[in-house]
């Protein structure tokens, strides 16, 4: 009996020590996941193909209308993104898309990307 319950403890063991690997990894390739990207990819994607961000009526025009835009479509979907969350997105889709300059306006952070710091 005592050589039964080893080997089930055994298992129990190796199966712990896999279901840490796995987490680990998936924590890996988050934390390598730029989090703008991170939360445009898990929230956004779905109903925001490349052709939004693309279209002749769209409606950013500037780092602090997408800002603006950013933060509409996430009070819309109730995501209840923080102020940094709403400025990482804004920053992913301005450095893959629309590569608009920094703002200086009032609550807004400008973006810190090599293609932002780049234009000086």
């Amino acid at each position: 009996m005592k050589n039964v319950s080893s080997k089930v403890a055994a298992r129990r063991l190796r199966f712990a020590g896999f279901l840490v690997v796995g987490v680990l990894s998936l924590y890996e390739v988050a934390a390598s996941q730029p989090r703008g990207e991170l939360l445009y990819s898990t929230n956004c994607i779905a109903c925001h193909s490349t052709q939004v961000h693309w279209r002749d009526k769209k409606l950013a025009t500037d780092w602090g209308s997408l800002r603006e835009q950013v933060r509409r479509w996430q009070d819309v979907a109730s995501l209840g993104w923080r102020d940094d969350d709403i400025i990482e997105v804004t920053r992913y889709l301005n450095d893959l898309y629309y590569n608009y300059p920094a703002s200086n306006a009032v609550g807004s952070r400008p973006p810190e990307s090599s293609t932002a710091s780049s234009s000086h």
